[in-house]
């Protein structure tokens, strides 16, 4: 995978979800390769967060960042949203926005539907006015396929489904930008010519800077920080565990394709780890001890909401379309993540820490 960076540099790119976790990393890499970010997301979660660690919400006044407008809206406010849309005039959307909970999702169902179907819809009907080409990137997530709990990888021709809310949503916004673009891309009296539309399916995104409830890489590193027992509700659980940088490479190489190759890189794609990283949560935990010593207690709830027991992509068509593949095995990923928040405790900048990370993943 290698990026061009005179393709960013001082490209017009709006990313929604900026201020979450992974598009905290994704604002940070696009500002280093020069690009020209509109952010627009809700204010970080209360408590800690990456975006703010990194001073993300002083950019503007830093010269060291590059140019960051950092707009705070929801995409489900249609009419806030398009007038961002209207000033960036983006080249390329990155489109990460959403309620990525499992756990929230049943607490709150209907605004999980709302913000990961309907904001999607939003975000891609203020697109629609636009008079030049623009490449979007629509992230939905591993979880969209009719989990079927089997040993081999999903596709992405496989049958979407969905058992919690957040899966359901995320599937369900698959169909609906599926529906959008064959709907309204193209030279047709209702259509606009100017949009190429993918959406990208991730794994399961660990890193530096995750300060999210109810995610096992954050209860891990605040129970070592605390010097407290790790709770682990789902040890046997395995996930396509991948370090943040792995996805969203390749979320910016799909949307370079898109801009420069057109319709042949619409439709979905799956970015996920190598075989070798789909391990359970014990393993992880296990992995993380070797890095940062403590110990980790055994919290399963058979009556707590249901979440996917096991989890694999199949990401031939990335590697073959995009010419993509993970750069850092599992070992690598846990060193680095644990590696992060160790060097953070003990007084590291979360940035310097995370353009090492940046560095390194280059280099690899």
């Amino acid at each position: 995978m290698i990026l061009k960076p005179g393709f960013w540099r001082g490209r017009r790119v709006l990313i929604t979800g900026h201020t979450g976790f992974k598009g905290s990393w994704l604002t940070l890499w696009l500002l280093s390769l020069g690009a020209e970010v509109w952010g627009y997301a809700l204010a970080p979660e209360p408590g800690r967060a990456l975006f703010t660690d990194l001073g993300l919400d002083q950019a503007t006044q830093n010269a060291d960042w590059g140019q960051l407008r950092h707009h705070l809206g929801d995409v489900c406010d249609l009419e806030v949203l398009s007038q961002c849309v209207h000033q960036a005039q983006p080249e390329v959307v990155l489109h990460l926005a959403a309620q990525s909970l499992v756990r929230r999702s049943y607490r709150d169902p209907l605004g999980t539907w709302v913000t990961n179907v309907q904001g999607s819809l939003h975000l891609l009907e203020a697109l629609k006015p636009l008079q030049h080409s623009c490449a979007v990137v629509m992230v939905t997530t591993d979880k969209v396929y009719a989990n079927r709990e089997w040993d081999y990888g999903y596709r992405e021709e496989d049958r979407l489904g969905g058992h919690d809310p957040y899966s359901a949503s995320k599937a369900a916004a698959e169909l609906a930008i599926a529906s959008w673009r064959d709907s309204f891309c193209g030279s047709g009296v209702q259509q606009t010519p100017h949009l190429a539309i993918a959406t990208a399916r991730a794994g399961n995104v660990i890193g530096g800077g995750d300060w999210a409830e109810d995610r096992i890489v954050p209860d891990v590193m605040r129970s070592l920080a605390a010097g407290e027992a790790i709770p682990v509700r789902r040890p046997e659980a395995t996930r396509p565990w991948q370090h943040v940088l792995e996805p969203l490479g390749g979320y910016l190489l799909l949307a370079e394709k898109l801009a420069t190759g057109g319709e042949v890189y619409s439709g979905a794609f799956n970015f996920g780890p190598s075989l070798e990283a789909n391990r359970s949560v014990r393993e992880l935990v296990e992995a993380a001890l070797s890095h940062w010593p403590g110990s980790w207690q055994d919290l399963s709830d058979p009556t707590a909401p249901h979440e996917a027991g096991r989890l694999h992509l199949q990401i031939d068509k990335a590697h073959h379309l995009l010419g993509w593949r993970p750069r850092w095995h599992f070992a690598t990923t846990v060193e680095r993540t644990v590696g992060w928040y160790r060097a953070v405790a003990e007084g590291a900048s979360p940035r310097e820490c995370c353009l090492a990370d940046l560095s390194r993943y280059r280099e690899d």
